[in-house]
């Protein structure tokens, strides 16, 4: 692996002569004065065990560095570089046995049912911590993590911010893990473990033109289960937790996922979150998304310009209004799917979004609902940004600018 130390890093030094153009210095939102490592030293990764090295920086992991990715990294890479699978983390374990343990119907688990049950239960754990260790990245403050050209890929990694601070994550795409030890519980279904990208009491961070999707191991190619429905391998897309705060997600595509963003860690969880998850989504597409584009829970939230295309087989909604929730949604496109849905909220607000070239109506939906078509807050009030003002202006530059490798800049 190639370090040089640099006295001169600046941001826009990092992106291929394709994508030069404007580049954003800084996010719009609450992330505002997020800089990442600019100005720290330089590494140039290319296998899982080169960026855990860059990550570790010398054993001064807070220190600003700027960390360049370059083609695939893989998650699953061992030290050799071959690629790790199931029967590496726990071998023996058979999800067809640890499903016929619940019986045919998936009711109820009994160490007894078989005589195989309690050592896949323990497989099942075993292999799953064992996954978990390996995939597992996190990102220390003071970093910018940013994918050199087009084609810089996070494949099966479990990225983490766990109170780090000041953290740029751009151009790059993530790749959501698999989880091959995901758990069924009769009442409610298959719950897997790990996101592309979890936030974990994380400050200051700006995410920005990055693709997160299922990429190469979509739902659809999923074994059966239970009830003829497909085990659910994957968790999130992107979870910000823990009392996060100040947070610009912009220019980034969400693709072909169920629960795609969930903000907030649960709705008995207010003495954490209450007060922080001041988050900004600007500029971003989700597409084929089935739910939670965001789904929030007591965060502050301005959603701005993004563009929403649900050609999912079943879309459910976009924006989900949690507990003690604070969503500003602004200028919005809706095509095709459900905008708003209420899971215990009070206030949500929208100006001027649209729902198939028509005005959205998002206030009157908030008051059948019985929210209170006024969210407590306006961003206008907090920072300052220029939002794009036509249904047009929106999806033409969301759809050219969002995603890896695109040229960007200010609208």
């Amino acid at each position: 692996m190639r370090r040089v130390a640099a006295l001169l890093v600046c941001l826009s030094f990092l992106w291929p002569v394709q994508a030069s153009a404007a580049t954003d210095q800084e996010p719009v939102g609450w992330g505002t004065g997020t800089t990442g490592g600019a100005g720290g030293a330089t590494w140039t990764v290319r296998t899982r065990a080169e960026l855990k090295e860059a990550l570790a920086n010398d054993g001064d992991p807070a220190a600003r560095k700027v960390i360049r990715v370059v083609g695939d990294i893989d998650g699953h890479e061992a030290a050799d570089g071959s690629l790790l699978g199931e029967q590496d983390y726990a071998p023996g374990y058979d999800l067809a046995q640890y499903m016929s343990c619940f019986g045919e119907d998936g009711a109820e688990w009994s160490d007894t049912r078989y005589e195989y049950c309690k050592r896949q239960r323990q497989l099942r754990q075993t292999g799953s911590n064992n996954e978990k260790a390996q995939i597992q990245l996190t990102v220390p403050s003071n970093t910018t993590l940013v994918g050199v050209g087009a084609d810089a890929r996070l494949l099966g990694v479990f990225l983490t911010v766990n109170t780090g601070t000041n953290i740029v994550i751009r151009n790059l795409r993530l790749e959501a893990p698999v989880d091959h030890f995901t758990t069924w519980a009769p009442d409610d279904g298959w719950n897997a473990r790990f996101d592309a990208l979890t936030v974990i009491t994380g400050r200051n961070i700006w995410i920005d033109h990055c693709a997160f999707t299922d990429g190469r191991f979509p739902d659809r190619s999923a074994p059966l289960g239970f009830h003829g429905e497909r085990v659910q391998r994957h968790d999130g897309l992107l979870d910000i937790e823990d009392g996060s705060d100040f947070i610009t997600v912009s220019d980034s595509r969400f693709d072909d996922h169920d629960k795609a963003v969930l903000i907030g860690s649960g709705d008995g969880r207010g003495d954490r979150d209450r007060g922080h998850l001041k988050v900004t989504f600007v500029r971003n597409l989700f597409d084929d998304i089935v739910q939670r584009a965001p789904r929030v829970r007591f965060g502050q939230v301005h959603v701005l310009n993004n563009v929403y295309r649900g050609r999912a087989a079943d879309p459910l909604y976009a924006l989900g209004v949690g507990v003690e929730s604070a969503i500003f949604s602004e200028r919005n496109v809706f095509r095709h799917r459900q905008a708003l849905a209420d899971y215990g909220g009070d206030r949500f607000q929208d100006t001027g979004s649209w729902f198939d070239g028509h005005p959205a109506r998002l206030n009157e939906l908030a008051t059948d609902l019985g929210l209170t078509p006024d969210a407590g807050w306006d961003p206008a009030d907090v920072y300052g940004y220029r939002p794009l003002r036509s249904a047009a202006a929106v999806e033409a530059y969301v759809l050219r600018h969002a995603g890896t490798g695109r040229a960007h800049g200010h609208p």
